[in-house]
């Protein structure tokens, strides 16, 4: 094949992000559309489908209107754990989508809880309303039986191409899939009462899979993946050693374990990082569910302006003044899974100024980066050598600094302000092209900053002990 440009798009849950890429010249054009879920009370946070495929057909047109070229495939890397029932004879959702962050399906975990041990082995999956399966249970009891039941990316891309498919790493997301075999599993089915439900073929993150006509012209689809292990291919995390954490609404660091699931102790998820030519890559993979969008929540408070007051806000304050800031504001994920906790402010006085609430803001997150890289080295029987990180917040001197001194390790900023659309775009070149190799696939390596420790690993330790105690005061803990 000749080589060209492709389309990348990305499915966030706040917004779609799409690139042309072309290999030579790089990103030629770029194009985003926003999203904006519905928090509601009780933990629930749904968006509308049609929403979600709007954004994608928006920033892939605006994309490719910049570029002013043809692309010759596409790539999609979408939310992972977002969940909807749609008619597939005419792609029309039956159901609001229920985001990753939703966490009404609680009553379907408490009913599996004797069940929990069996699930994670099987799956590599930690019982939790966070993943797909329990949400797919719950639309089923309580909003429909019609139609088919999927992760998000099915229905985008059943509405892209016509195909139901899904990608491996999308599938290690569901609490449906045998981990070992990376095939779905009749017992996880069996387990949530979808035995019989239709579920779509699970595919290779790389390979072509059909064609769209929804920007214009015939373009291959041939990039297919979940947006964590996405950002960890950008990253060049493709052998054990290394880890990422991609800042965006949540905060999420995955470490890559090579070709069998490590399954550990420390609180963290084994899953599929991606299957390419048959074979599985796997990797552990922590998160933290409120980072951007707790400091959006800070902005929404009249604290700051917007998540560019960060630096100068906190700058203007040596530390946090004893204040603490749990940002639990959507629960505790990995490696507490402690879904029902809310967050907590503490050692508030007169004196508390704005800049000491963007400072424990910026430990509270860090802190939290931190628990999951040390549970990470834990289960890795190594410790990690570097922290590889990508996302918005990542323009934040003070929070990557403060990452730094609370890992006591380097952190290294990339270079690639968009590293979930660029690994799909990789992808997207090895599906259309199989005589490209992963490494001349992925764009170039190159921190744009490294913050290095600048504080003695005894105050660190006593920084993460402050923030673990204050986890450990939260009511219900």
């Amino acid at each position: 094949m000749t080589a060209g440009p492709v389309l990348a798009v990305d499915q966030g849950t706040s917004g779609t992000k799409a690139l042309v890429v072309c290999p030579e010249r790089g990103v030629l054009g770029t194009g985003y559309a926003e999203v904006r879920p519905r928090h509601r009370p009780g933990g629930l946070v749904e968006v509308d489908p049609e929403a979600l495929y709007d954004s994608v057909l928006t920033a892939g047109r605006s994309a490719l209107a910049e570029a002013g070229e043809p692309v010759v495939a596409l790539g999609l890397a979408n939310q992972g754990e977002t969940v909807l029932a749609w008619d597939p004879a005419t792609g029309r959702p039956l159901t609001d989508a229920l985001v990753w962050q939703d966490r009404r399906a609680e009553t379907v975990c408490a009913e599996l809880d004797h069940q929990r041990e069996e699930l994670r082995h099987l799956t590599g999956l930690p019982l939790d309303p966070y993943f797909a399966a329990p949400k797919m249970a719950w639309i089923r009891r309580h909003l429909t039986r019609e139609g088919v039941v999927t992760t998000s990316d099915a229905w985008l891309v059943h509405r892209l191409t016509g195909a139901f498919v899904t990608d491996a790493a999308t599938a290690g997301r569901t609490q449906l899939l045998d981990l070992d075999h990376v095939r779905w599993s009749p017992r996880a089915l069996d387990l949530y009462g979808l035995t019989g439900e239709p579920l779509p073929d699970i595919t290779d993150v790389a390979q072509p899979i059909w064609e769209t006509r929804e920007f214009g012209y015939d373009i291959p689809l041939t990039g297919l993946i979940v947006d964590q292990q996405a950002a960890l291919l950008a990253q060049r995390v493709t052998a054990p050693g290394a880890a990422k954490c991609t800042y965006g609404t949540g905060a999420f660091l995955l470490a890559h374990t090579g070709e069998r699931p490590r399954r550990g102790d420390s609180g963290l998820v084994a899953c599929v990082a991606w299957r390419l030519g048959g074979t599985a890559s796997y990797c552990l993979d922590g998160q933290v569910y409120t980072a951007a969008s707790a400091v959006r929540w800070l902005a929404d408070l009249g604290v700051i302006g917007s998540a560019a007051d960060l630096d100068p806000v906190g700058g203007a304050v040596p530390d946090s003044g004893g204040v603490t800031f749990v940002p639990a504001l959507a629960g505790l994920a990995a490696p507490w899974w402690r879904g029902e906790l809310r967050g907590s402010l503490t050692g508030l006085g007169l004196d508390t100024t704005a800049g000491h609430l963007v400072r424990a803001l910026c430990e509270g997150i860090a802190a939290q980066v931190a628990e999951l890289a040390e549970a990470a080295a834990t289960d890795l029987g190594t410790p990690l050598r570097t922290l590889r990180v990508d996302g918005g917040l990542t323009r934040s001197a003070l929070l990557m600094q403060t990452q730094a001194d609370l890992l006591q390790l380097p952190v290294e900023v990339s270079a690639l302000p968009d590293a979930t659309a660029l690994g799909a775009a990789a992808l997207a070149r090895l599906g259309a092209d199989p005589a490209l190799g992963i490494a001349e696939a992925l764009p170039e390596e190159r921190p744009a900053a490294v913050y290095e420790p600048r504080i003695p690993a005894d105050l660190a330790a006593e920084r993460r002990a402050r923030f673990r105690a204050a986890v450990a005061a939260l009511p219900g803990s």
